[in-house]
Order: structure tokens, then C-alpha cells, then sequence
């Protein structure tokens, strides 16, 4: 009988090998990379600042309170009790390619994931529908991140969907929290 766990692994190997080609070699490491998105980052600043004035820099704050949440409990609260290894950690040498290093701890759930759809989805849920344009591409970041950490092996699909609903449950607690604030 085929459980969730082997589909999971399943998935992964598809996407981790058998997705290989040289231009995502190329790119998709560099997804993974915080110094990468600093322009996104700044972007957010900014057009938060640029746009909403004085209520820009409490959005900056409460998106700073999401994005630690999301770490804080993917990090200490859930990785450390579930315990599960990552696929770099956890597969034989020729079930996983090894494009970045492995890295320290564990893989349940997935940080980067948790962190980027925490700053994302908070922003979608702040935004007007008529920004639709900005919610497609913070959808799209959020997504190319969590991608981008099974591609390399260091994240199971599991890792980054329930790190990505992780994230998107605490933007949605942080958004309800700056519209009582902002009130």
C-alpha cells in the first residue's frame, strides 16, 4: 500500500531529478538565497512607505511580527518535535541531487517556505483587489522559494506546502491584527 510519505518521496525525486535541466541549475540555488530578494524586500519597503504613508511603516512592523512568527514556530515549535530528516539527510546518494549544502536540522516544515508566504500572503490580504498584479508576483515569490527548496533536496513537497500553509494562516492572523490596530 502506497502511504503519504512515499508519495511525498515520490514527488520529491520527480522534482529533484528528474526535473534536472541547466538553466534551472543555474537559477533556482539563487531563489533560495536571502541576499537575492533583497531588491523585494526593499521593493515592499518602499511601496509601503510610498503608498501608504505613516500606515506604511505599521504594515512594515506587523509584516515583521508575521515573518518572525512564521519562523519562530516552523523553527523551534514544529521542526523540533517532529524531528523529520531532510531528503539530503534522509535518501541514499542516488535518490537526491545535492545542489546546495545540506544544512543543519531538520526539513518538517520548511522555513523558507513558512517565512515567504508569512510576508507574502500578509501583503495579499492587505492589499485591494485592485493590486491584483502585486498579488500575482508575491504569489509567484512565495511559491519560486518553496519550489526552489525541494529542487536543491534540502525540503520534501510536504515540507514546503505545510511550511506555505503555516505561513499563510499566520499572515492571515497578522493581517486581521493590523486592521484592528490600524482601526
Amino acid at each position: 500500500m502506497i502511504g503519504l510519505l512515499d508519495i511525498d518521496k515520490w514527488i520529491f525525486q520527480y522534482i529533484n531529478t528528474g526535473m534536472t535541466n541547466e538553466v534551472f541549475d543555474a537559477i533556482i540555488p539563487w531563489l533560495r538565497e536571502p541576499v537575492f530578494w533583497v531588491p523585494v524586500y526593499l521593493f515592499i519597503i518602499g511601496f509601503s512607505l510610498f503608498n501608504f504613508g505613516k500606515k506604511g511603516y505599521f504594515i512594515i512592523v506587523f509584516l515583521a511580527l508575521a515573518a518572525g512568527s512564521a519562523d519562530f514556530i516552523s523553527n523551534t515549535v514544529i521542526k523540533k518535535n517532529v524531528e523529520r530528516l531532510r531528503p539530503c539527510k534522509a535518501l541514499d546518494a542516488d535518490e537526491v541531487i545535492k545542489r546546495v549544502h545540506c544544512g543543519s536540522g531538520y526539513s518538517f516544515t520548511s522555513n523558507h517556505a513558512a517565512n515567504h508566504f508569512a510576508i507574502s500572503w500578509y501583503l495579499i490580504f492587505l492589499l485591494p483587489i485592485s493590486r491584483r498584479w502585486l498579488r500575482i508576483g508575491l504569489g509567484t515569490w512565495a511559491f519560486a522559494v518553496a519550489f526552489a527548496q525541494v529542487y536543491v533536496g534540502v525540503h520534501y513537497p510536504l515540507d514546503v506546502i505545510s511550511g506555505g500553509l503555516l505561513g499563510i494562516c499566520i499572515a492571515y492572523f497578522w493581517s486581521e491584527m493590523f486592521r484592528r490596530f490600524w482601526k
